[in-house]
Parts: C-alpha cells; sequence; structure tokens
C-alpha cells in the first residue's frame, strides 16, 4: 500500500511539473497580460472594412442616427493617407506633400464634402481603435455626425505589427 502511495505521488510530481506556468514574457511589468500582434493578411480586408462599417452604423442607431454606406473614393483617400502616415512615422492629418483631408478626398474624385478624418498609431484592431475614438470626444463626433453618409476606412500596417488607421467620413 505504501509502495503504491509513493507511485501515485511520484506520478503527481511528475505530472504537476509538466504543467505551463506563466512566463515572464507573458505578463508586462504592470501584471497585465501583454497585447498580442494582431496581424492583418491581404484577404482580410473586406472582412476588416465591413466590421468596421456594421461597429459604426450600429453606434449610429444606437444614437438615432441614419447609417453610413462604404466608399471605395473616401476608402481610397483612407489608404493613401494610412501609407503616407506610416511612411512619415507619425499620426496627423496633413500629408507628406502638405495635403489635407479635404485635399485627399478632393484629388480620388469624391464629389461630397468632407465631414471629418479619424486617425490612429496602434497596435490595437480595428473595433480596439474605434473604441478609443469612441472615448475622445473630438473623433466621436466625426463618428456620430448627422451630416454624415458615406465612409471610407484602410490601413497601413508595418511589419512589427504597427497599424496606422485611417477612417473618412463624408456627406
Amino acid at each position: 500500500m505504501l509502495r503504491i502511495f509513493g507511485l501515485l505521488l511520484s506520478a503527481l510530481l511528475v505530472l504537476s511539473a509538466c504543467a505551463q506556468t506563466p512566463t515572464s514574457s507573458q505578463i508586462g511589468a504592470d501584471g497585465k497580460p501583454l497585447p498580442k500582434v494582431y496581424k492583418i493578411r491581404a484577404g482580410d480586408t473586406n472582412d476588416i472594412q465591413y466590421r468596421m462599417l456594421d461597429s459604426v452604423n450600429s453606434l449610429r442607431q444606437a444614437a438615432g442616427l441614419a447609417p453610413v454606406d462604404l466608399d471605395s473614393k473616401l476608402n481610397a483617400a483612407a489608404a493613401t493617407h494610412a501609407r503616407d502616415m506610416s511612411i512619415q512615422n507619425r499620426p496627423w492629418h496633413f500629408g507628406s506633400d502638405g495635403s489635407s483631408p479635404i485635399d485627399r478626398v478632393k484629388r480620388v474624385g469624391y464629389s461630397g464634402q468632407l465631414v471629418g478624418e479619424n486617425i490612429s498609431e496602434t497596435y490595437e484592431t480595428e473595433l480596439e481603435t474605434l473604441a478609443a475614438w469612441m472615448d475622445t470626444p473630438s473623433t466621436r463626433t466625426v463618428i456620430l455626425s448627422p451630416n454624415a453618409r458615406k465612409m471610407g476606412f484602410s490601413w497601413e500596417q508595418e511589419n512589427n505589427g504597427k497599424i496606422w488607421w485611417t477612417m473618412v467620413m463624408g456627406s
């Protein structure tokens, strides 16, 4: 009996040694889990754009506002600016050529008026970025503008995982 107990105890110790314990590389200095890199694949474009569109329209509906439609010209303006911010390595609303958001929507042939542009430099997903925009009064105003009828949304992701998000809202 003692021999069986000894074998069971030994087996339990061996199995407990095999259990995975968190390593210091999985927990940050603040004691919270480190974020995982959100890697966007080439084929994810439509899924991400429509997930953002659906989320924005849910927020707009909750605020009693009309939905917006995804616009290919505004998507092009957003993609151009996201790429340009990545090249400049700074998030701001002016292009490396001095262009403003108004200039960029005109360049792509958008016939409506610019309502606003939201930008972000982050490692977060599009929905985490949307949540951050909703927490900031100036970017929330763009998303929930009663004048908005069209939306463009795009990004540029660097090899290290950093994402430059751009949302353009038009009337």
